[in-house]
C-alpha cells in the first residue's frame, strides 16, 4: 500500500510522508565483478530500460565504487518482473540490491543506516527498498520507522498500458492547495493489526494529479472494487493500481476480472525481505 502526502522543502525537494510495503513481485539482480580498471556494464532482458548511467542499478554501482575507492569492473543483469514507470519503485529495488550486493561481494561491513545513506543519493525510495519491510517514511526519504507485519492480506496488482514520468507528476502539485492525507491513521491501524481499519485508511493525495492525465486509473480502481476488492488505490505516482483483498479466491476473482483489460495483472502478498538477501521487491 501507498498513502502519500508530498510537502515542499525549502530547497525545491518533496518531503514525503507515505506508508510503503513490499510484495512478492521480484526483479532479479545478478552481480559479478571481473578484476580491476574495468566499466560498470549493465544488461537486462527488458527494451524499456536504460544500461549506462540512467539506470539506478548503475548509479548504486558507481556510487559505492567511487565512495570506496574500488577499482573493479562489474557485470549487472537485471531479470525484469517489476513493471517499468509504473509507481511502484522497480528502479529503487534493483539499485538497493546491488548496495546489498556489493557490500556483500566486497566484505565492506557497511550496516543498513549507512546503505540507507547512500541509497538517498540515487533516489527517494531507495533508503526504504535497502529495508523492505513495511515502514512508515518521512523526510526526503531517509526516515524510515519500521512498521509491524501486516495482517493476511492478499494485493491484486494491475499496470495499464502507458507508462508515468515521478518528476513530470510531482512538477503538478500545488503544495498551497494539495490536501494532505491522514497518515497516523493507516500507521495507527497497521499496529494494531486491523485489517477494515487499514483498508479504510488507505489514501493516495497524488491520485487526482496522475488520473487527470490518465482517467484509465480512476476506471481501474472503480473496476477492482466492482469486482470484489475492498479497496482500491493507486500506487506512488501511477498508474499501477492495487486492491487488498482478505482472501486469496477474491483477490484471484477480482484479477480474473481485470485480465480481459489489463494486461498486467497480478496476485501478490506483502513481504519483508531480510536485508542480506540481494533480490529487489516491487514497493506499493
Amino acid at each position: 500500500m501507498s498513502l502519500d502526502t508530498p510537502f515542499h522543502h525549502h530547497d525545491g525537494s518533496e518531503e514525503w510522508d507515505m506508508v510503503l510495503t513490499s510484495v512478492d513481485l521480484a526483479d532479479y539482480v545478478a552481480v559479478k565483478t571481473l578484476g580491476r580498471n574495468g566499466r560498470i556494464k549493465v544488461t537486462t532482458d527488458s527494451g524499456f530500460l536504460p544500461n549506462d548511467h540512467r539506470n539506478l542499478a548503475y548509479q548504486a554501482a558507481h556510487l559505492l565504487a567511487t565512495t570506496y575507492g574500488r577499482k573493479e569492473a562489474m557485470n549487472i543483469h537485471i531479470e525484469k518482473h517489476i513493471p517499468v514507470a509504473a509507481g511502484m519503485g522497480g528502479g529503487s529495488s534493483d539499485a538497493a540490491a546491488v548496495l546489498r550486493a556489493l557490500n556483500r561481494l566486497w566484505e565492506l561491513n557497511l550496516d543498513q543506516a549507512t546503505l540507507c545513506q547512500l541509497g538517498l543519493q540515487i533516489d527517494a525510495d531507495v533508503p526504504y527498498c535497502v529495508c523492505s519491510q513495511t515502514a512508515h517514511v518521512t523526510g526526503r526519504g531517509e526516515i524510515i520507522t519500521q512498521l509491524p507485519k501486516l495482517p493476511p492480506m492478499w494485493v491484486v496488482i494491475a499496470k495499464p498500458k502507458i507508462s508515468v514520468s515521478t518528476p513530470s507528476i510531482l512538477r503538478r502539485i500545488n503544495y498551497d492547495e494539495v490536501r494532505h492525507a491522514d497518515t497516523q491513521s493507516l500507521v495507527a491501524a497497521i499496529q494494531r493489526g486491523d485489517y477494515d481499519e487499514i483498508c479504510d485508511s488507505v489514501e493516495n493525495v497524488l491520485t487526482p494529479i496522475t488520473s487527470r492525465l490518465y482517467p484509465t486509473v480512476n476506471h481501474l480502481k472503480e473496476q477492482m472494487v466492482r469486482f470484489g476488492a475492498d479497496v482500491a488505490e493507486m500506487s506512488g505516482t501511477g498508474p499501477t493500481v492495487f486492491g487488498i483483498c482478505r482472501k486469496q479466491s477474491r483477490a484471484q476473482h477480482v484479477a480474473n476480472g481485470l485480465s480481459g483489460f489489463c494486461r498486467e495483472v497480478h496476485v501478490v502478498r506483502p513481504v519483508s525481505l531480510h536485508t542480506d538477501f540481494a533480490q529487489p521487491s516491487a514497493s506499493v
